[in-house]
């Protein structure tokens, strides 16, 4: 049953996955939309957009770490307890991302990081000590995906839906601590160090977002961002015009005049339009 449980959701990530990497349409369908799930009521896509992924790499990075970490989680808590976990984790992270983006009705995602993350502090609420990587202890390793989740979402470097990770890692958490109090007493150290910033974190993004949106690079601040969907359609803004600058360079020189990173760009732009 340890290893059953897992094995399930893993089958089902890849078979679900594997049809949206070939049909756009149920992609779309059943990925995480601001637009559709608000206005349309269509909750449904918290749960289904959790099964969806971007590509091979994204859904074999979160199938890997699933693995490993839900044989100790359901043989510790049952697998009832796992289920609990595993989906609880994923629509508190994706509630998080709704709320956040609510303003921006064209933001949309996937994954199964958020469920996958909540497997993974469960573990470290109750496992804090296990070794990882390197023999690098699992709560060090908490402090440190915490960190990098801040960072991610400070800068927005990325599509990466940081706040949905750090939203399902803490609900993981708590849910572990709840399921098994004794943890808060025994492991209260590892559990405060990981869980303060967190929650500080997401308190201050909810109630002051401005404060914490700052520019990719380290002392730039020439741009002033007032909320997370400021920053995300400035962002959108400055990506149309360098589409607009490639397909100008196309007209004029042809197609064999672009650059390799300029190629990119414009296929990644063709990716996720059509």
């Amino acid at each position: 049953m340890v290893i059953g449980l897992s094995l399930l959701l893993i089958i089902a990530n890849v078979i679900v996955s594997w049809k949206g990497f070939n049909d756009r349409n149920f992609y779309e369908r059943y990925e995480f939309s601001v637009e559709k799930i608000r206005i349309y009521k269509q909750y449904y896509r918290l749960i289904t957009s959790g099964f969806l992924h971007v590509n091979w790499m994204h859904l074999i990075f979160n199938m890997i770490a699933l693995y490993f970490f839900s044989g100790s989680v359901e043989s510790f808590f049952g697998p009832v307890q796992f289920l609990l976990i595993y989906f609880a984790s994923m629509i508190g992270g994706d509630l998080l991302s709704l709320f956040i983006h609510r303003y921006d009705s064209g933001y949309s995602s996937v994954g199964a990081s958020g469920a996958v993350a909540g497997i993974i502090f469960a573990a470290i609420a109750v496992f804090p000590g296990m070794r990882m990587f390197f023999g690098i202890p699992a709560w060090i390793f908490g402090l440190a995906y915490v960190l990098y989740s801040i960072y991610g979402i400070r800068s927005r470097k990325n599509n990466v839906g940081h706040e949905s990770h750090l939203a399902g890692a803490l609900t993981g958490m708590l849910l572990g601590i709840v399921m098994f109090p004794e943890s808060l007493v025994e492991n209260y150290l590892p559990i405060l160090l990981i869980g303060v910033p967190s929650l500080v974190f997401i308190f201050i993004i909810v109630t002051r977002p401005h404060v914490l949106l700052v520019d990719n690079n380290f002392f730039k601040t020439q741009k002033r961002y007032y909320s997370v969907d400021h920053r995300y359609n400035a962002d959108k803004i400055d990506k149309e015009k360098e589409i607009d600058r490639i397909l100008d360079k196309i007209s004029k020189k042809g197609i064999k005049s672009l650059t390799q990173k300029e190629r990119e760009t414009l296929e990644q732009h063709s990716k996720t339009t059509r």
